[in-house]
């Protein structure tokens, strides 16, 4: 997503903003130019996220890791509970910057005023720095496409940490059953396998399910050529064909969006379901629902642009000098290729070091199926994230009932046009709160 970033005072135009000098008043953003000193004394970094259970455990495994390797540094992992939990907390906290940690896990949005305010540190100097970072952006081994999901109005004020993007997820069995020989590669190849197996299953298994109703519709919209914001009319007819898309599958059957199940990996898991576009994470729920027997298998998501979702990690400017070159190196260490290797075969995450997807391990992981494939489906989709503009954080997070809404009117038959422009007023207006 996209801020408006604020320009250095007149007073100091034209010259460089020294990141130590900056930091003493904790409110200017490090620029290309910043001092980088080494890490030559006991330095302590905090980290607020928001990992739990086993991604908690692989954390701490992975920062021990870290520490043993940089005497001079310890990382304080402080855990804040859920995503809404950690938002709110780095909300309140904003008002009194001298509390927030080091770094933090977020999503881009969280961060608006944050950025609007220069208390996040531009970390293109600490990319570009052989010391603390990695010498240039091409030597992080970093996704570009993950790397610009972390940007702030331009400006790299993240690093992608963990991330999942959308596939699918497919019954092999229950396919071949129906006579299915291709997995569904694009939209209407979607379509047309979802009503083949409802036909011929005599209506008691549904052939398609999307889990996200937000990313349906952003998605579904960036596939049409048009990129999420105010500009996009909902009633418009391109926002209706991606609509009726899934809203006369609904109608007829044929697709289905969660219900009082909540999640579709459960109907699936069922054999209520043949195939489901979710995320990459969402695997590892399958596997733990699976009954002895039951088969599933991943592949890209049926289009030419997947989401990338999840949180990225950044700096307050508030730290000392000496404070962001350690958290930089720990964020370096965090995104590295061994260290995403264990991250990905722990947690289900992908991993944002787009070399370890090539690596003979990475793609030997037999736990989980998307590692073999992941290399594929990188090359086959291209990642899109939710701008980062004023409200289209909010917007975004109407969708789901905005959707719902309507897919709920289809499933009753209904026509959906009164629907759509109920959807048109709520999205408009969640465009300008």
């Amino acid at each position: 997503m996209k801020f408006g970033k604020k320009l250095a005072t007149l007073a100091v135009a034209g010259l460089a903003l020294m990141g130590t000098a900056a930091c003493s008043k904790g409110n200017s953003s490090t620029s290309t130019n910043t001092k980088i000193p080494k890490v030559t004394k006991k330095t302590t970094v905090v980290f607020w996220h928001g990992m739990q259970g086993a991604q908690e455990n692989t954390l701490k495994s992975l920062t021990k890791e870290f520490e043993k390797k940089n005497p001079n540094i310890t990382v304080k992992l402080e855990e804040q509970g859920a995503y809404n939990d950690l938002q709110s907390k780095i909300n309140s906290t904003l008002q009194s910057p001298k509390d927030l940690p080091t770094i933090t896990q977020a999503y881009p949005d969280w961060l608006e005023s944050a950025a609007k305010n220069k208390m996040l540190v531009n970390l293109t100097p600490y990319v570009n720095n052989k010391d603390v970072g990695w010498g240039s952006q091409a030597a992080s081994g970093i996704k570009s496409d993950l790397l610009d999901g972390a940007k702030i109005n331009g400006t790299q004020y993240g690093i992608p940490f963990n991330k999942s993007i959308e596939i699918l997820i497919y019954n092999p069995a229950m396919l071949k059953q129906y006579g299915i020989k291709k997995v569904p590669t694009t939209m209407a190849e979607l379509k047309q396998t979802a009503q083949t197996i409802y036909q011929k299953s005599n209506h008691k298994v549904v052939g398609a399910g999307f889990d996200a109703l937000d990313n349906y519709y952003v998605l579904g919209m960036k596939n049409a050529g048009q990129n999420f914001s105010s500009k996009i009319d909902f009633a418009g007819n391109d926002s209706k064909k991606v609509i009726n898309y899934f809203a006369d599958g609904e109608k007829a059957g044929y697709f289905r969006m969660p219900g009082s199940d909540k999640y579709l990996y459960i109907p699936f898991t069922n054999k209520k379901l043949a195939m489901m576009v979710t995320s990459s994470s969402t695997e590892t729920w399958v596997k733990q629902a699976a009954k002895k027997g039951f088969t599933y298998d991943v592949a890209a998501r049926p289009s030419k642009y997947t989401m990338q979702q999840g949180t990225d990690i950044y700096m307050f400017n508030h730290a000392t000098a000496m404070q962001k070159s350690a958290a930089f190196m720990y964020m370096k260490f965090l995104a590295s290729e061994s260290s995403q290797a264990k991250w990905a075969k722990e947690t289900g995450y992908i991993p944002v070091n787009e070399n370890v997807a090539k690596t003979k391990s990475y793609k030997a992981n037999k736990a989980l199926k998307l590692p073999a494939k992941l290399e594929n489906v990188l090359q086959t989709n291209t990642m899109y994230s939710v701008p980062v503009i004023k409200d289209s954080g909010a917007t975004y997070s109407q969708l789901p009932a905005i959707m719902q809404s309507i897919l709920s009117a289809a499933q009753k038959k209904q026509n959906v046009d009164n629907a759509i422009n109920t959807g048109k007023t709520k999205f408009d207006a969640a465009w300008k709160q």
